[in-house]
């Protein structure tokens, strides 16, 4: 078994790619970029001085250099093609998302690598989708899985955007592959929209934004909410809201409501405990989230000041790096990152037409 920092690469690069350098950067002890390919001479003498790594203008040419996995980190409709390509070298790949843009285009890589199987376990090709490892959702859903508020049957997200969106909704339900009804509408209104990934505009006139609301029926007395505003991971104005109901209870954010005994309703917080305010010298992070005196998630990486969105990619990182090295489970199958997309084109058809749509039971369910 390999040991020492875990060795990735990226096909790609742009700024996500440039994301991923970073926090291998922040954390030299446990992650290294293998090589990073990009398509010009110019552009990998670029890289090689401003990002510190090595840099290729082929796909092989990284494979020699052995990645323990690569991320191709490129255009949706180039990213089945560099994942086929990287399949036939026989390297793990973890997939950015989504895999395919479309429909045809998730079903033609399932039928091209979904049974590409890793000698050591598991499928070939395993999807970059960090969000249920966010602080807030890993501290969520650690509670789902005692039971805290019983049996899951609703839960209602309005935070991030599609896929995402269904991957938080699928695990906090605890649904695969089967058939969704999907009933979307999408409606404009004014809203301002000072921050973007560009920065501060200093503009606060009202434009046209969408909002985007959808029901996913999944059978079985489960529900999903999707309510998601144009921009809303950046605008100061949209806040974002988690809900997950239960059979004995409910979380909304960070309360968490469930019955104590008999006539004893209670309400506990989710509590983060947060370093750097007022004379803590400890680094600004967040170290820990409790619930009720007890730890239900715990930051890994103290030290590196990383952001919670970091953490969660971060940490996928390094699972993605314990299963290729045999010492964990899968991070996030193909099958898993191919049904979020497939609900949320749903979503976007629904949202079109006006019309309720249902989804087949996709080859990749049986996984």
């Amino acid at each position: 078994m390999r040991t020492g920092p875990i060795r990735f690469g990226i096909v790609g690069s742009g700024w996500r790619a440039e994301f991923f350098v970073r926090l291998a950067r922040a954390l030299p002890e446990r992650l290294a970029v293998a090589g990073v390919v990009t398509r010009s001479a110019e552009r990998v003498a670029q890289l090689k001085a401003e990002w510190g790594v090595p840099a290729f203008r082929t796909v092989s040419e990284l494979c020699a250099a052995e990645p323990e996995f690569v991320i191709p980190s490129v255009p949706w409709e180039i990213t089945p093609q560099v994942v086929q390509e990287l399949v036939e070298h026989e390297v793990p790949v973890l997939a950015e998302t989504p895999p395919a843009p479309d429909v045809r285009g998730l079903r033609d890589l399932w039928d091209a690598v979904g049974g590409a199987k890793r000698a050591g376990g598991g499928g070939l090709v395993q999807v970059a989708e960090q969000y249920t490892l966010m602080p807030g959702h890993a501290a969520r859903m650690a509670l789902v899985r005692e039971g805290v508020i019983g049996k899951v049957t609703s839960v209602q997200v309005s935070s991030t955007h599609m896929y995402h969106a269904m991957s938080l909704i699928r695990h906090m339900l605890g649904v695969a592959g089967g058939p969704v009804t999907v009933t979307a509408r999408a409606f404009t209104a004014p809203l301002a929209d000072p921050l973007s990934p560009a920065g501060w505009s200093d503009d606060l006139t009202p434009k046209d934004a969408v909002n985007t609301l959808a029901l996913l029926d999944f059978g079985g007395a489960r529900t999903g909410l999707y309510d998601f505003t144009d921009n809303q991971w950046w605008n100061p104005l949209r806040a974002r809201r988690i809900v997950v109901r239960g059979s004995l209870g409910e979380m909304v954010d960070d309360t968490v409501v469930r019955m104590a005994g008999p006539r004893t309703p209670v309400e506990s917080p989710l509590m983060r405990r947060r370093t750097g305010t007022d004379l803590n010298l400890e680094g600004a992070e967040v170290h820990h989230i409790s619930f009720d005196g007890r730890v239900v998630w715990r930051n890994d990486y103290l030290g590196a000041s990383l952001s919670e969105d970091d953490l969660a990619v971060v940490d996928l990182l390094c699972r993605t790096g314990a299963w290729v090295r045999d010492a964990g489970p899968e991070p996030y199958p193909l099958a898993e990152g191919c049904q979020d997309h497939l609900l949320a084109l749903a979503i976007e058809e629904s949202a079109r037409t006006g019309a309720p749509v249902t989804t087949a039971v996709e080859a990749w369910a049986a996984r």
